[in-house]
This record gives C-alpha cells, sequence and structure tokens, in this order.
C-alpha cells in the first residue's frame, strides 16, 4: 500500500476534527443537494434594483476602485471611445484581443488609427480588449471567461486593460451572474477559469503604500455597451 499524500493527511485531520467518517452517505447527499441547488447566500439590499438602477451602482463601484467607466449607445461608437482613450494617455493605438465575436463585430475601422492584433496577451502588450461575460453591480464586480475568445493572459499581462460589457449583462448580486454564465455555458460546463475584476491591480503590503499594477494592469477602462 502506497503511503497517503499530503492531501488525504490533510482531509483525514479535517474529517477527525469533525467527528464525521469516510462513506457518510447523509452528509454526502447533503452536498450534492446544495450543488444542485446553488442556493443565494444573504443578498445586500443595494443589489436588488431594477436596470438602470443597476448600471448606475455598478459605475459608482467601479470609479470608487480608480477604474474609467464610459457608457455608449452602440458599439459602433466603441472605437473612438478607446482611440480617445489611448491618445489621452499617451498609449499606442495598438491593442490585442481574443476571437470573441462581440469584438469581432466592433466597426474598429471607424478609428483608422487603431491597429488591433489577435491572439493570447504578449508580455511586451501595452493595451488589451476583453469581452466581460458579465457583472455584479453589487461590488462593481466584472466576470471574464478564459478560453480563446477571451484569453486570461489578456486581463493580466498589459499596463493597460479595456473591458467592454453589455448592459443586459449587468445583474444584480454575485449569485445572478453565476447563474447566468450557468445557462450560458451549461451546469457543470464553466470555462475552466473565471476572473472577477473589481479594479485596476493595487497593492498595500510594503509599508501601506499603494502601489498601482502590481499582479496586473495599473488602468482599467469599462466600456458598458447600452
Amino acid at each position: 500500500m502506497s503511503a497517503p499524500s499530503a492531501r488525504d493527511t490533510i482531509l483525514k485531520a479535517i474529517r477527525g476534527s469533525l467527528g464525521v467518517q469516510d462513506g457518510d452517505k447523509a452528509r454526502e447527499a447533503a452536498v450534492r443537494k446544495r450543488i444542485e441547488r446553488h442556493p443565494a447566500n444573504l443578498i445586500p439590499e443595494r443589489a436588488q434594483r431594477g436596470k438602470a438602477a443597476r448600471i448606475d451602482l455598478l459605475v459608482s463601484m467601479l470609479e470608487s476602485q480608480n477604474a474609467r467607466v464610459t457608457r455608449v449607445r452602440a458599439l459602433k461608437d466603441i472605437p473612438g471611445v478607446v482611440a480617445d482613450y489611448l491618445r489621452e494617455n499617451n498609449l499606442p493605438a495598438r491593442f490585442r484581443t481574443g476571437a470573441d465575436r462581440l469584438l469581432n463585430r466592433i466597426p474598429w475601422k471607424n478609428a483608422p488609427a487603431l491597429t488591433r492584433d489577435g491572439g493570447r496577451g504578449q508580455a511586451d502588450d501595452a493595451v488589451t480588449v476583453s469581452h466581460a461575460a458579465g457583472a455584479a453591480a453589487e461590488t462593481g464586480t466584472l466576470y471574464l471567461t478564459s478560453g480563446a475568445d477571451n484569453p486570461t493572459t489578456l486581463n493580466f499581462l498589459p499596463d493597460t486593460h479595456i473591458a467592454i460589457v453589455r448592459a443586459d449583462d449587468i445583474l444584480g448580486p454575485y449569485e445572478d451572474v453565476w447563474n447566468r454564465l450557468r445557462e450560458t455555458y451549461g451546469e457543470r460546463a464553466l470555462p475552466r477559469t473565471v476572473n472577477l475584476i473589481s479594479g485596476p491591480s493595487r497593492t498595500a503590503d510594503i509599508e501601506q503604500i499603494i502601489v498601482m499594477g502590481a499582479h496586473g494592469p495599473r488602468r482599467l477602462h469599462v466600456i458598458i455597451v447600452e
């Protein structure tokens, strides 16, 4: 018999402290039931709002966390907004995206100065653009799913990240966004990674001094398509 792994040893210790045994059918049934039902936790009142109020709350939350937010009426308005933002911040007019269908529908030629590259993020990318699958107004949090459409590297490698989210995908609490993702991808078929982003990367680990861009982009520009 092979020696128990560190994982087995830890789990055995946890079961012992809880006073449970392997093969406890009642506990296994309870776990299965919880996984299948997706029960919601306590939903704060601020997350229980209509569509317009949810969008306003998301904007307020994002801006309070140093993100830039722009609201546009249609996809055709996005190229001009991106071009203006890059020019305003003295950034190159070149950016990278994945193969996302919504991003492919944007008429980037409306801003001739822009150059769009495709594929996974590269270490020397200054700017990337992603499509957020959803957003939780509750805390101003974007949900970005991994895959060829929106590679995770686009969220973390560049200094500047632009995220586009549809107003219809802005929901109230976290639970509603997770349920929407399950409807989109199928039960137990979510992408390998779902990144939750609530603002530019920051840390105050060293002497409580805020440092932007410590673990990812130091600029986040969110574009809401209404």
